[in-house]
């Protein structure tokens, strides 16, 4: 039995037709900032009504088939309603995904930053080990990725990379990943074959329009050029290309060298410098209210998320859902998603939910 009220369809639809209303009175579409507004709005509500049109006639099925197959008796029956039956519960595990995505900034393009932690040469390859698995997690979920920043380790992996991700929802999803990450491996750059820990930090912002507005004094910026650092042709690292801005008061920094003019990578820097500014006023903002700093714990080594373990034993554990699998390969090619189900579920039951 499928709970309507669980979804608001009602309300959903109430919604619709007011806002349809609205639009249909004389002079509605004279006003940029109200058409712009309807559109926003409307879509979102269509879509999840098509989706519930679709379970509705999905469960309907499902129910003719269990009465023809109590009617008739028919046992081969079975494998179409276990199909009808897998279907209605894969739909309605999405419906229940998109609605634990609801936050304010949920729908937004998501802002990656990963950084390796001490250790060289292993923590940085465990970095760019990060950066492929979300590369092909952004792949599975028909997310785009552009990066903006990466700084490449001295022997092998990355120091640092920054990368923008778009698509439907994009930093809702990614904002589970926000923290700690923890890999133990036998090290394949140790000659012993000795096992070894790294760490890596992964921090996530949602990407902020123009229309919010992000107090910054120029005076509060420390702005750098820079030869680029990565490869891209024999004339890139002749060029000061790339920009480096530090914002004093909150110790944030921001590096942007892909593009080849000065002009674009400034630009790109200084959004990502307010949509970085941005999520930790919010941050702020909710650790004041929730005096969640009694209990909150600071990306630091120590206070992992998550760990990734590939010897003696081979498991990824979240340690914030208790969430576990054995598939660590699988997990490293792209497939967390269960892992970001379980700690949106957990959030939105009341867990401590981490968005920074």
């Amino acid at each position: 039995m499928i709970s309507g009220a669980t979804f608001e369809v009602d309300r959903k639809k109430a919604r619709l037709t007011e806002l349809e209303e609205a639009a249909a009175k004389e002079g509605f579409w004279d006003s940029p900032e109200k058409a712009e507004s309807f559109l926003k709005e409307r879509k979102p509500l269509e879509t999840f009504l098509a989706k519930w049109t679709d379970i509705a006639k999905t469960l309907e099925d499902l129910h003719a088939y269990l009465e023809l197959g109590n009617e008739a008796e028919d046992v081969s029956l079975a494998a179409e309603i276990e199909r009808y039956a897998e279907t209605l519960a894969e739909r309605l595990d999405d419906m229940e995904m998109e609605r634990m995505l609801g936050g304010e900034n949920d729908d937004r393009n998501a802002i990656v930053t990963i950084h390796a932690g001490a250790g060289g040469t292993e923590s940085q390859d465990w970095a760019e080990m990060l950066l492929r698995m979300y590369i092909r997690f952004a792949d599975r979920s028909g997310f785009e990725v552009e990066m903006v920043e990466r700084q490449e380790g001295e022997e092998a992996g990355i120091k640092s990379v920054t990368f923008l991700v778009s698509g439907d929802h994009a930093y809702g999803y990614l904002k589970a990943e926000s923290g700690v990450h923890r890999l133990v491996r036998i090290s394949p750059f140790d000659a012993n074959k000795r096992r070894h820990t790294s760490f890596a930090s992964v921090f996530v912002s949602p990407e902020i329009d123009e229309d919010v507005q992000i107090q910054i004094n120029e005076s509060d910026l420390k702005i750098d050029t820079l030869r680029s650092g990565g490869a891209g042709g024999q004339h890139v690292n002749k060029v000061e290309s790339a920009v480096r801005i530090t914002h004093g008061p909150s110790g944030v920094t921001v590096l942007c060298q892909q593009e080849r003019s000065q002009h674009k990578n400034r630009a790109m820097a200084m959004k990502i410098l307010r949509s970085k500014l941005y999520e930790l006023e919010m941050r702020q903002r909710a650790e004041k209210a929730a005096e969640a700093h009694k209990s909150k714990k600071d990306i630091a080594w120590g206070s992992q998320i998550r760990s990734y373990v590939l010897a003696p034993y081979r498991m990824v554990k979240d340690h914030r859902t208790g969430h576990d699998t054995g598939n660590v390969d699988a997990v490293l090619d792209g497939d967390i998603i269960e892992f970001i189900r379980k700690y949106l579920l957990s959030a939105s039951a009341g867990g401590e939910q981490r968005s920074a």
